[in-house]
């Protein structure tokens, strides 16, 4: 008669394998290993997204939220504004659809501002950083220093804290509300905020202060320029003071005419275009120099532009400025992909031109600090510590990344505050290694059901026309848990029992909920059975050692 205590899958007795220690047969080993899920891989700001993701399935929104709180401070503003790079990485995306990892982290981010709850925080140190800027690397800085104990104090120029977030971000993609709830529970964590205060003599500053560390995070938000002739200068825009001007008046927008035309291709381009659109702008085109493939905005960023109306003029340049009109040269790509003047002029209707090119960061104030290096591109030099020459004196965020987006903000500020806290320490702050990323062919997909991607519903384009309504929707409790539970958990075991059910030896030792498994290599033949049959690719054969 069978015992029932083995495996379903096992069909024979211990036998030979229990009467003699027949691992010694082997040439080569299992063993149970965490690789790097890829969308963990692919996240700038560094989360644990496997880690939260699984939480999330099991209905645990609390320790959901929590296990993302230990690397970013903002879920609701990321669900809504991070261009999630991690699903680009999704191996899901190879099997169906990748799983819509930003609805899960909104409703968690959306679910704990409504439940009021607070991350954990270690007890007080002493110590006394100053943060410049409340942008997304200087309030992420600001937020995992006082969770390290840390009195933190940001002096930030802008009315009130968010930077870019607040003032080049339009409403639409990120309503204030959000904004404001995920700022004001780093206030509530007991982060001093010093807003209309420009830091214009840092040196002064400390001397009447007395911090012990400084973590610099000003953001991009002075706007390149480009000498473009122009007839009437008023007509000639720039992109982040229309973005700010509607923010801080909403009542007094800008003057933009019927007619308008935005000079750039990227997301700040994009979000200044449907500003147009929703301010009453009839006609609305970007004029852009090279072709879709070299545009850096995002590519849904540009299919909501023109499902809005917006229409983009691909491979032309502006060269002219006139009394309602532009001048536009069309363009062609060389053979390295660079654009080339053609010679060939048209003229477009334009009651306002809105120059969207590109921004750098406000370090100006620092070229009077002593000791302080900067690189040919303007942005300040730090180590690998993220110091500058100057000890104590720490830098992130915009002033040193050349790709500048929330979440690779947020990450660096993160990374800066435990720079700042090993230094507070007398250390220096050294990164874990990272395991091996778990790629799709380390999975063994046909154990996955086929499972849809829930997909957000969106205003209609008619509401989105004339008003700053959010666009994106949500998703609800019933929704995001069946979305979570799409996640593969790549690299990572989460207790299938396959190997236990296969291994023909009966050498898997089950150690209980949570604590996975064990194999017991004094009847282990190596096989490699468990590894054929193991889902989400969590073991692997390595060679004997003889």
């Amino acid at each position: 008669m069978r015992n029932e205590q083995l495996p379903f899958a096992i069909t024979l007795e211990p036998g030979t394998s229990l009467l003699n220690h027949t691992g010694s047969w082997r040439t080569s080993r299992p063993v149970y290993l965490d690789r790097l899920p890829p969308c963990n891989a692919g996240c700038p700001a560094g989360e644990n997204i496997q880690a939260w993701l699984f939480h999330a399935e099991e209905g645990d929104y609390r320790m959901a939220w929590e296990t993302i709180m230990q690397d970013n401070p903002f879920p609701a503003i990321h669900g809504r504004v991070c261009y999630h790079p991690c699903e680009t990485k999704c191996n899901r995306g190879k099997l169906d659809t990748s799983v819509n990892i930003h609805a899960v982290e909104r409703f968690l981010g959306d679910l704990a501002i409504s439940a009021g709850w607070m991350p954990r925080m270690a007890q007080p140190t002493g110590k006394r950083v100053l943060v410049v800027g409340s942008g997304p690397c200087g309030l992420s800085a600001a937020y995992h220093l006082a969770r390290l104990g840390h009195a933190v104090t940001v002096y930030d120029a802008g009315e009130k804290p968010g930077g870019m977030m607040r003032y080049g971000i339009p409403k639409y993609r990120l309503p204030r509300d959000v904004l404001d709830a995920e700022v004001n529970r780093i206030q509530r964590m007991g982060v001093r905020f010093e807003q209309n205060s420009r830091v214009d003599d840092l040196d002064k500053l400390l001397r009447e202060h007395h911090f012990d560390a400084v973590f610099l995070g000003v953001g991009a938000g002075v706007s390149k320029k480009v000498n473009i002739p122009s007839v009437h200068a008023g007509k000639v825009l720039d992109a982040l003071k229309v973005l700010h001007d509607v923010e801080v008046a909403p009542q007094a927008p800008p003057m933009i005419g019927r007619r308008v035309a935005v000079y750039g291709g990227g997301n700040t381009a994009m979000d200044v275009a449907r500003t147009a659109v929703r301010l009453g702008a009839e006609d609305v085109v970007i004029v852009y120099r090279r072709d879709r493939k070299k545009m850096p905005a995002h590519a849904f960023e540009v299919a909501e532009a023109e499902e809005e109306g917006v229409k983009i003029k691909w491979l032309s340049t502006i060269t002219q400025v006139g009394d309602g009109k532009i001048t536009v040269e069309k363009m062609k790509l060389n053979e390295k992909g660079w654009p080339e003047p053609t010679g060939e002029y048209e003229e477009l209707d334009a009651d306002s031109v809105i120059l969207a090119i590109g921004q750098d960061a406000e370090t100006e104030f620092l070229r009077k600090v002593p000791g302080l290096t900067f690189a040919n591109d303007g942005s300040l030099e730090v180590d690998e510590q993220l110091m500058t020459a100057r000890p104590g004196l720490f830098a992130g965020g915009d002033m040193t990344l050349g790709d500048r987006t929330v979440t690779r903000g947020v990450g660096n500020g993160k990374r800066g505050a435990k720079c700042v806290d090993a230094f507070l320490r007398g250390e220096r702050y050294v990164a874990p290694p990272k395991h091996e990323v778990a790629d799709f062919d380390k999975l063994n997909t046909w154990y996955y059901t086929d499972a849809p991607q829930h997909v957000q519903e969106r205003l209609s384009r008619i509401r989105r026309l004339d008003s700053f309504d959010e666009v994106n929707q949500g998703l609800d409790e019933q929704t995001a848990m069946e979305e979570s539970r799409r996640c593969l958990s790549c690299g990572n075991c989460f207790e299938c029992d396959n190997c236990y059910g296969v291994c023909p030896d009966n050498a898997v030792i089950k150690l209980g909920p949570g604590k996975r498994f064990e194999f017991n290599y004094d009847y282990c033949k190596g096989c490699g059975l468990c590894v054929e049959e193991c889902p989400c690719g969590a073991i692997k054969m390595v060679e004997e050692e003889i």
